[in-house]
């Protein structure tokens, strides 16, 4: 019966965008992370992202993150300036103690600017955090 089935909440696990110098191209370029806060590592990550704005859509990517330890992070994609204009969506699912999570991330389309980076904890890199 539906009373009978447990929806686990995704705590203390993040996407996060951070804005960063890249040397080979001598340029600033947005890059978006996946961050465990949790005091466990969480198993067989896969993270699937989408941008989209009424009739425009990028194509979904899906990324294979695989472990990630206890208090620490993992680059999950480059993300290109013309896709700041759009909304960017991205679920995280993953295993930790021996329960399937998931959780939603959305970035509004505009949300990612320079004026709205704070302090990331984890990357210890200034960066953005979505909304909610």
């Amino acid at each position: 019966m539906k009373k009978d089935i447990e929806i686990p909440v995704a705590k203390d696990v993040h996407v996060v965008v951070i804005r960063e110098w890249n040397d080979e191209f001598l340029s600033k370029e947005w890059n978006v992370y996946l961050i465990n806060n949790r005091s466990d590592a969480i198993e067989m990550t896969i993270v699937v992202s989408k941008g989209f704005d009424g009739d425009k859509k990028t194509s979904t990517m899906r990324h294979g993150i695989g472990i990630v330890e206890a208090k620490s992070f993992k680059k999950i994609e480059f993300l290109q300036e013309e896709l700041l204009a759009l909304n960017n969506e991205f679920f995280v699912t993953f295993f930790a103690e021996n329960k399937l999570f998931e959780k939603r991330f959305l970035f509004p389309k505009n949300s990612i600017t320079e004026n709205s980076l704070t302090p990331i904890p984890i990357i210890e890199k200034d960066g953005i955090l979505p909304e909610g």
